[in-house]
């Protein structure tokens, strides 16, 4: 067994770092606002730090054809979590996705994101032979996809849900999938997102503020409009660490979906050049572990986490700066929230893992 792929290593923990310390400069003021205490969430979010990283070196250590031999029980346990968290979750801001753990949240739709993934790698490797067969190899993985989409959306969280049904389309399309039948995917998915967006009229509302954010300045529009105000005068290096103005409660949860808005305010277009090279690293890195590895089950699961991370990271940028409407879904790494980061530095841990075993 090779050593596990240090540059990765190095590049997660300064990416983590760095989101430590945004986590602290974003939530002070609202912290000390809420709960009198300015190091409230970047003390919870620097444990979850340390648990995240003592069990991504523990995870790089677990052959991962072990997940192979457990993906259904994995699959299992998560698909009850999320019917659970419906009857007995705590709600927040309208969405019911967590268990309340103390003060702590623990989001079950996190840890089914993985296990899909983990699932669906499995299904590709058994069925290599009949995955060109739509009625057999490739509808039976999409109802399921579809059924774990739907629960989630009970919470209601669209953001995470659409990261795990991508994750799953971009593993398809690796596997061999016929690119004609991703068009058709393409234009019902299209189909069902405009009939979810008529179901609930917040989501209407997310729309129209995308297109014309100051139609409704102080409503709908708000997020953006303040999300547009700290990117657009932090120029090339920003106000510097802690300079930022928008924190000071014009921009609502800065630690959390619009973490990377306070990246720009405070060290500009620099600052947004050093994180993106950074995911941009990681994505590279796993893209090149993937093709390597000889083991088709590692292949599939290092191609699909990095699918579900790359497109999550895309998402929340695409948001921050106004190309798509508000979907609620945060910076890996970077965002504030213990469930996210856990669950992807043990992701980090598995693609670790696969590095161990490439040619």
């Amino acid at each position: 067994m090779k050593k596990m792929n240090i540059t990765l290593v190095i590049t997660v923990i300064i990416l983590s770092l760095f989101g430590l310390m945004m986590v602290y400069s974003s939530s002070y003021v609202w912290a000390e606002y809420k709960f009198d205490d300015p190091f409230k969430y970047v003390k919870n979010q620097g444990l979850f730090l340390i648990i995240g990283l003592i069990l991504m070196f523990l995870v790089s250590k677990i052959d991962f054809e072990k997940y192979y031999k457990y993906s259904n029980k994995i699959f299992l346990v998560c698909f009850i979590l999320l019917i659970l968290v419906l009857f007995i979750g705590t709600e927040r801001n309208g969405s019911k996705s967590w268990f309340g753990v103390g003060s702590f949240g623990i989001q079950p739709s996190e840890f089914m994101k993985l296990a899909m993934i983990i699932f669906t790698s499995k299904y590709l490797y058994n069925n290599r032979k009949d995955i060109n067969n739509i009625k057999k190899g490739v509808i039976p993985i999409l109802l399921l996809t579809l059924s774990v989409f739907a629960l989630i959306m009970l919470q209601p969280d669209f953001g995470t849900g659409l990261i795990l049904v991508m994750g799953v389309i971009g593993l398809l399309f690796v596997g061999g999938v016929d690119i004609k039948f991703f068009l058709k995917v393409g234009l019902a998915g299209v189909g069902g997102i405009v009939a979810l967006i008529l179901a609930a009229p917040y989501r209407l509302k997310r729309i129209l503020s995308f297109l014309n954010p100051w139609e409704d300045p102080l409503g709908s529009g708000f997020q953006i409009i303040q999300s547009l105000y700290a990117i657009g005068p932090g120029g090339l290096f920003g106000f510097g660490l802690g300079g930022s103005r928008q924190k000071h409660f014009y921009l609502p949860e800065p630690q959390t979906d619009f973490i990377f808005s306070i990246i720009s305010e405070e060290f500009g277009f620099l600052g947004v050049l050093i994180v993106s090279s950074l995911f941009i690293t990681i994505i590279a890195i796993t893209i090149k572990i993937a093709l390597k590895c000889e083991n088709l089950f590692g292949k599939y699961l290092a191609f699909g986490i990095i699918f579900e991370l790359g497109f999550q990271a895309l998402l929340n940028l695409m948001v921050v700066v106004g190309l798509i409407p508000v979907t609620g879904v945060t910076l890996p790494f970077l965002s504030y929230g213990g469930s996210s980061l856990m669950i992807t530095l043990v992701s980090i841990g598995i693609i670790l893992n696969v590095s161990r075993h490439q040619k």
